[in-house]
């Protein structure tokens, strides 16, 4: 396992400001919208703040049960009240400072000492909380920020107007979007000991396969939305349908309890619309290939529908800009998606038998060790 650094730490608190920042941003956008009187708009955003806040409090509050399963229940209902609230993130992160305080400033780690040692101990307790915090993000950033990228830009290609918010929005969400991907990989490999470190150069091709494929998919089903709203959601539905089978089909055990399998699995339906994700931790090279061959061609489809339906449109400077930018975004980002597998992409990959739940403590006592939650939950 790698250490929790000084700098990690500074990252954590960046995370913190950007958290705070992008809910203060959720409010301020959907505010103007009310004074303007677009109250669908408003409302829709504030939905997608709801239904993210809500499926990732429930989800932290699963996995602090787990956690603390057989400890103090007086500390659970304090637990259970911060996320009825929808203030269960912030106690993550008040757990992620306490800890990564400790291994980035006050503990020295000896690189051959045992996990269960104090030192190490810390290490990995500072390790798994932020990888929890960032696991939630994952979740929150295409439960909410991703769709609303969508909104905001769908609403600026439908009415023309701008205005200073909506670009601070597009901004929020890209920025958002890199954050919590690039943070999720360097806690993948922060936590899997065969994951080699995340470093700078692996770090901005991933960002830009990233953002670009994300991109280029998001203005497609913009120009489609505009073309036909009742189309648009068919399609996403139909999507969303063949990413929760596909999941059901793999047997996946990230929950103990069935009802949170199956609220995963739905989860994990909504992420495959917008970008691929690798739930079981093995090699992909034909599902991603076939993944984004498909979006390939429906954003080609999209293109050409518009050329024959509406050919009209096609001479508007707006379709043209946005036209290049889609094909430009998808074709560049599946280059750096190339780049990534041949020459950074770890071809290790964590086996099952070398992970345990539990480990016996010293002076007869079970400490819990976890191995953390990505074993069953794996973007790649």
């Amino acid at each position: 396992m790698m250490k929790f650094t000084k700098q990690n730490f500074i990252f954590l608190v960046g995370g913190i400001i950007i958290y705070v920042v992008d809910i203060g941003v959720d409010f301020w956008v959907a505010s103007k919208y009310f004074c303007q009187g677009q109250y669908r708009w408003g409302i829709l955003i504030l939905c997608f703040r709801g239904l993210s806040s809500l499926i990732t409090q429930v989800f932290s509050y699963e996995w602090f049960k787990n956690d603390w399963e057989g400890t103090d229940t007086g500390k659970l209902k304090w637990i259970f009240l911060a996320h009825l609230f929808q203030c269960g993130i912030f106690i993550r992160y008040w757990f992620a400072l306490k800890y990564g305080c400790q291994a980035a400033f006050k503990q020295k780690s000896s690189g051959d000492a045992s996990e269960t040692d104090p030192p190490n101990f810390i290490q990995k307790q500072a390790v798994d909380a932020v990888a929890d915090i960032n696991m939630l993000r994952v979740f929150k950033t295409f439960l909410e920020t991703t769709p609303q990228l969508f909104v905001q830009i769908y609403i600026l290609m439908e009415h023309g107007k701008n205005n200073f918010c909506q670009y601070a929005a597009i901004i929020t969400s890209f920025c958002s979007i890199s954050f919590s991907t690039v943070d999720y990989q360097i806690s993948l490999r922060k936590s899997l000991p065969d994951k080699d470190e995340f470093r700078v150069l692996p770090k901005l091709v991933y960002v830009f396969y990233k953002l670009l494929t994300i991109t280029s998919w998001i203005l497609s089903i913009s120009l489609m939305t505009l073309l036909n709203v009742r189309s648009s959601v068919i399609l996403l539905i139909f999507l969303w349908i063949c990413g929760f089978t596909w999941t059901f089909k793999q047997h996946t055990t990230f929950c103990k309890s069935k009802k949170m399998e199956y609220l995963y699995r739905t989860v994990v339906g909504i992420i495959l619309i917008f970008t691929f994700f690798n739930i079981k931790g093995r090699k992909t090279k034909v599902c991603i290939s076939i993944y984004y061959a498909t979006h390939t061609i429906i954003t080609l489809g999209i293109l050409f529908v518009y050329m024959f339906w509406k050919p009209s449109i096609i001479k508007e400077i707006h379709f043209t800009i946005v036209s290049i930018l889609t094909i430009l975004s998808l074709v560049l980002g599946i280059i750096f998606l190339v780049v990534y597998y041949r020459l950074f992409h770890p071809t290790a990959y964590c086996r099952p038998q070398a992970c345990s739940d539990e480990v016996d403590g010293q002076a007869g006592q079970r400490d819990r060790v976890e191995i953390g939650r990505f074993q069953n939950f794996i973007m790649q």
